[in-house]
């Protein structure tokens, strides 16, 4: 352990900086049958909710739409913040325009002109956890609930 603990005030400030500034997410899903998944998605953060976007007929599409879940992945190893989140499935035409553009601004891809049939699914947080080493595993809750915690 090279530094102190930060505290829960520091860990949240670091996590929303990458949620406004990071690109891309792991995003960890399950079959019907419990199949795991795991994949990286381009992602934007307004706020309050992930905007994503996969082929709505892939493993992640797919289990995303069934089970309404997911669970993700941001930053490396020694500094990651882990979110699970309850799914929105929309279609590409449901967002406004300017939602949709933002996305495509930050991502770098725009499904709305890609090859296939490409959904958005809206990810709100429900539980965040922060941490860097083991000496952050305590305190590690940020949000429960879908509620910051202070």
């Amino acid at each position: 352990m090279s530094t102190a603990p930060r505290p829960r005030a520091e860990r949240r400030r670091d996590t929303e900086h990458r949620l406004a500034h990071d690109v891309d997410v792991w995003a960890a899903t399950a079959s019907a049958d419990g199949t795991p998944y795991l994949v990286p998605l381009s992602f934007h953060w307004d706020g309050e909710t992930l905007l994503a976007a996969t082929p709505a007929d892939g493993p992640t599409g797919r289990n995303l739409a069934a089970t309404r879940t997911v669970r993700l992945g941001l930053g490396p190893t020694r500094d990651v913040s882990v979110i699970d989140g309850d799914v929105e499935v929309l279609e590409l035409g449901a967002l406004p325009p300017e939602r949709a553009d933002r996305f495509a601004g930050h991502a770098g891809f725009d499904p709305r002109e890609a090859a296939g049939t490409y959904r958005w699914f809206r990810i709100t947080p429900r539980r965040i956890q922060a941490w860097r080493e083991a000496n952050e595993l305590a305190g590690r809750d940020l949000m429960r609930d879908g509620h910051w915690l202070t």
